[in-house]
């Protein structure tokens, strides 16, 4: 008994002293241009942001060094921007990698609730957007460019481990998106595993039935791997004259503007989404949302280099008749 209180005084003697880091505030060191490159935002923009999700985040405590609203935000948006490591973001920002994985899954949380910035175009706006589509290319009457976009999540184990190998051979989540002629969100899925289709998502979402009962809307344009609808409107497989050909060019070059993300996080040069399949959709619809705030505040996307047109190495095979009709009088146009 006195030799386990002696070690237990002596834990308690020897018991290490609480180290707090260094934070310093990067909204006081960094101009505009650099809270950009290292944040993606400026600092105005970083301000509104705090003031938004503060009473969200906010935890009460008693301890004399609780981590600032501020500093969450912080460091949630250097994640998303670089797709540093939680040990690296937690030293910039003076906190441990503990404490940024939280910190991280409560922003992104409170920034899905409380921005509603993705949003369909509808009635008025449908003019400006097929407008702006046209500029693009000529193409006309479009209301929307629609892809499948494979965001690599960390490998996982157990029964749902197969679902989520994507075609190309690794853990991923397959998220639905749909852009305007401006880069904005307007329509996004994010819930299905990296093996399910394309166009098995798209048959499952609001997207498809709201499309299905207003036919005079509009057309998105979409790659070969959906299919052909009278409002979803797919290149030809095998063009066989100029005119066709014209059309395709036409259809990827509008298309072609939903290729882009800003947030690093969500590309595989940042390294797989280290979470499991609930936490990286909750961090995916984020980038969203900050993507459309970003080209709301008219902030630069940091492109590199120009967007390639690609194409769907997979062709539906589903036959429309009406839509097949339709697709022919566009092409008469080209």
């Amino acid at each position: 008994m006195a030799a386990a209180l002696q070690i237990l005084f002596m834990r308690r003697h020897f018991r290490r002293e609480r180290v707090f880091r260094d934070r310093t505030n990067p909204l006081e060191l960094y101009n505009d241009e650099d809270m950009i490159k290292r944040y993606r935002f400026p600092r105005a923009t970083v301000l509104e942001l705090i003031d938004r999700v503060s009473p969200m985040i906010e935890t009460p405590t008693r301890r004399s060094m609780s981590i600032s609203t501020s500093t969450q935000v912080l460091t949630t948006l250097r994640f998303l921007a670089k797709g540093d490591y939680q040990s690296e973001v937690g030293d910039i920002h003076g906190i441990s990698t503990s404490s940024a994985s939280r910190i991280i899954h409560r922003v992104c949380s409170a920034i899905n609730s409380c921005i509603s910035n993705i949003q369909f175009p509808r009635d008025a706006d449908l003019t400006a957007v097929k407008e702006g589509f046209y500029r693009i290319a000529t193409f006309p009457n479009v209301i929307g460019a629609i892809d499948g976009t494979l965001i690599p999540i960390q490998g996982l184990s157990g029964d749902d481990e197969p679902n989520f190998v994507c075609r190309k051979g690794y853990h991923a989540i397959n998220v639905q998106a749909v852009v305007d002629h401006k880069l904005r969100f307007t329509n996004v899925v994010v819930r299905w595993p990296g093996s399910t289709h394309d166009a098995f998502i798209l048959q499952q979402s609001a997207l498809y039935r709201h499309m299905d009962t207003n036919l005079n809307a509009g057309w998105l344009l979409g790659d070969s791997g959906y299919p052909l609808k009278v409002w979803l409107i797919t290149p030809l497989a095998n063009p066989s004259n100029p005119q066709e050909q014209r059309f395709n060019n036409s259809h990827c070059k509008t298309r072609n503007i939903n290729r882009d993300s800003k947030n690093k996080c969500l590309h595989k040069t940042g390294g797989a989404l280290s979470y499991r399949p609930e936490r990286s959709t909750n961090i995916i619809e984020t980038c969203f949302r900050l993507h459309n705030l970003a080209v709301e505040k008219n902030i630069p996307l940091n492109l590199d280099q120009p967007l390639p047109i690609l194409h769907n190495d997979h062709i539906n095979q589903q036959q429309n008749i009406a839509a097949q009709a339709l697709r022919n009088q566009i092409i008469q146009r080209f």
